[in-house]
């Protein structure tokens, strides 16, 4: 019997490893108490779940939520994503396979293929989020953790010094079998907020966001097209609300790429390096969409009979803007720590990343047998975000002040990019994808530059 498993208690040790079904109606007083309650099965959320249950700890994960709800997401995994996925022993076999990042911008067409690397894949996924979080949650289901869908986590349950307890919650009004039948309180010595950019856990014990951290903008659509045959990822660098260069260029960037299924992700962003400076420009995202998607080329068939379901939006957290990550029995992952990269907008591999190291921190302190000794094994978790990310997410933030402003962002897309040694290094940089220890100069100039830097 391993160390962490004999820290728990006899019902833990009871479920770990035996999946409990998805089930309406009320549940014993036993299944409301558990080692750890993850609220939000989404990618943060069913990772660490997954990597709670195979470390021998009795998890509750809590979704508000049917399983395959469509989110706003640009549904693209790069290798640092397939890296995390390949760790859960996730099946991608049938997801859509991309080879590359194809950069489109200052009359510039480049195609920079994932390496093989150390620790990361040659090659990139796609999958849409309503797929994904429903594997990801089954998977972690698989492992043990105990999912119930259709509760809606209301407030949290502290102790009387301000300790995290529990969570109180309620039956999903949209959901047509909850899994709970009234207001229900579900108790755990750790509760992790993994419940997207909203928070509600962490707002309600007073961890608003950091105001001045980068904040990034998305819509998205899928279509029908041809394009769906393409094996690269495409980023354009400059939307036009016309010709190319004989018209006006219109606020953001934009994306395309396969999901499978005959469909493309089709997407445009923004980012600001702050919330008041995104706050002070009124640019009506989905009027941009629609002009660029009347000037797209004709051969892509991007139009209104083409489109299947809805246009949507979503805000992107960057760059740790809301924190501490860890404090008095809350965890914060993914998007609800503001986990977003400010590089390219990304948010599925930290996510997956951010749910492995709550993990493992959560492991470490049910195998305390002193208060004290728990708390600083679950404080190596922000310790363990910094270390992967501070540096880098402080990089990004220069980065996003440098592009926010157009003119920049033109200058570099016209001399930067057929610069190649220089693309190499951005390239890294955007898609997260370079070595933590050794590797190639690139790696090693990356590594230096974010030990240069203070954590984010």
């Amino acid at each position: 019997m391993t160390t962490a498993t004999t820290a728990l208690s006899g019902r833990a040790a009871r479920s770990a490893g035996t999946p409990a079904p998805e089930r309406a109606g009320a549940v014993s007083r036993d299944e409301r108490e558990a080692d750890v309650i993850v609220v939000g099965a989404g990618p943060a959320g069913s990772a660490a779940a997954y990597h709670l249950a195979v470390l021998g700890l009795d998890v509750l994960l809590l979704e508000r939520s049917r399983l395959g709800r469509d989110k706003v997401c640009g549904d693209g995994l790069t290798p640092s994503a397939v890296r995390e996925l390949v760790r859960m022993g996730v099946d991608t076999s049938s997801w859509q396979r991309n080879e590359g990042l194809r950069v489109v911008g200052g009359g510039h067409r480049l195609h920079f293929p994932w390496p093989e690397q150390p620790s990361f894949p040659s090659y990139g996924l796609a999958r849409r989020r309503c797929d994904l979080d429903e594997d990801l949650a089954r998977h972690a289901q698989r492992a043990g953790a105990r999912l119930l869908t259709g509760v809606t986590v209301t407030a949290p349950v502290s102790s009387g010094g301000g300790q995290v307890t529990g969570v109180e919650a309620r039956p999903s009004r949209s959901v047509a079998q909850p899994a709970i039948e009234g207001p229900t309180t579900f108790t755990a010595p750790l509760v992790i907020d993994a419940g997207g950019v909203s928070a509600r856990v962490a707002t309600a014990v007073g961890r608003t966001k950091d105001g001045g951290r980068p904040l990034g903008v998305a819509v998205r659509a899928y279509f029908r097209s041809p394009r769906a045959q393409d094996t690269w990822m495409e980023s354009q660098l400059e939307l036009w609300d016309g010709p190319p260069g004989s018209s006006s260029l219109l606020p953001g960037y934009g994306w395309i790429w396969s999901v499978g299924d005959g469909l493309v992700n089709v997407g445009l962003g923004s980012v600001a390096s702050s919330a008041s400076a995104a706050a002070s420009r009124s640019i009506d995202y989905r009027a941009v969409f629609a002009a660029w998607m009347r000037n797209v080329p004709a051969s892509w068939e991007l139009t209104a009979d083409n489109q299947v379901g809805r246009l949507a939006s979503a805000a992107l957290p960057m760059a740790f803007n809301r924190r501490p990550h860890y404090e008095r029995g809350l965890m914060l992952l993914g998007d609800a720590g503001g986990m977003v990269s400010p590089f390219n907008g990304e948010g599925i591999a930290q996510a997956l990343l951010s749910g492995r190291l709550a993990a493992e921190a959560a492991a470490q302190g049910a195998a305390r047998s002193t208060t004290a000794g728990r708390e600083q094994a679950l404080a190596q978790y922000p310790r363990a975000l910094a270390a992967e990310m501070g540096g880098y997410y402080t990089l990004g933030r220069v980065f996003v002040s440098l592009i926010e402003h157009p003119e920049v962002m033109r200058l570099c897309t016209r001399y930067g990019l057929p610069r190649k040694r220089l693309m190499r290094v951005v390239t890294k940089l955007l898609s997260d994808g370079w070595e933590r220890r050794g590797g190639d100069g690139v790696d090693r100039l990356i590594q230096l530059l974010t030990r240069m830097v203070p954590s984010a």
